[in-house]
């Protein structure tokens, strides 16, 4: 992989994660690193890295959990967009975790799996080709995440600026898929639900978490 869209995707994947204290103290580096990015990957994580340095933390903590927590349109998960609440949703998130496994990624417990910053993080540290595929597989719903935040004037529309920045050129079949996905919203199913498991054996190899 190109290490400059490893690098872009990694910093997206902390920028995408909640806003605390942690995630300060990576600030410089991240920024350090995101400066040496050409320009398509690099500018649109450096306009939020600003509003991250202009902000109070509280402010952006509060955004963060009404943009991500409290609306759905602006779900970070990516099989919701595809499976919604549904059982095939539990069966989409196993997919996701059997990739990890085999590569050997931890995980770790703070997220589940098709959250779209432990995906980039896979993508950029974990296994490289397995990661573009389930990047791409998801690129109608990335985009789809991304045109949300537009709507929204979110500055976290910038992070996902730069994530689509390391993806391929969306295809027409895409295109058509992210309108019908659009139109008709996640699919619901109401009833026979049951839950399923979305645990991780820890792995020898390290993730930020």
């Amino acid at each position: 992989m190109n290490r400059d869209v490893a690098a872009a995707r990694l910093a997206a994947s902390w920028l995408l994660s909640y806003p605390d204290e942690r995630l300060l103290d990576r600030v410089d580096e991240i920024t350090e690193v995101v400066e040496t990015l050409p320009k398509p990957l690099g500018e649109p994580l450096q306009l939020f890295l600003g509003y991250l340095a202009q902000a109070p933390l509280i402010d952006v903590q509060s955004h963060f959990v009404v943009t991500f927590d409290m609306k759905r349109k602006a779900c970070p998960y990516l099989t919701y967009w595809t499976d919604g609440d549904t059982r095939n949703r539990g069966r989409a998130i196993l997919r996701f975790k059997q990739a990890y496994l085999e590569a050997g990624f931890d995980l770790g417990n703070e997220e589940l799996a098709d959250h779209l910053s432990v995906v980039l993080e896979f993508a950029a540290i974990g296994d490289e080709l397995t990661g573009n595929a389930l990047l791409a597989e998801h690129q109608g719903p990335i985009h789809l995440l991304r045109d949300a935040l537009a709507g929204m004037e979110s500055p976290y529309v910038h992070v996902l600026d730069g994530v689509v920045a390391t993806l391929p050129n969306l295809t027409s079949e895409i295109r058509q898929r992210m309108a019908e996905l659009a139109a008709s919203g996640p699919p619901a199913e109401q009833v026979g639900l049951e839950p399923f498991s979305i645990s991780i054996t820890p792995s020898p190899v390290g993730a930020r978490r």
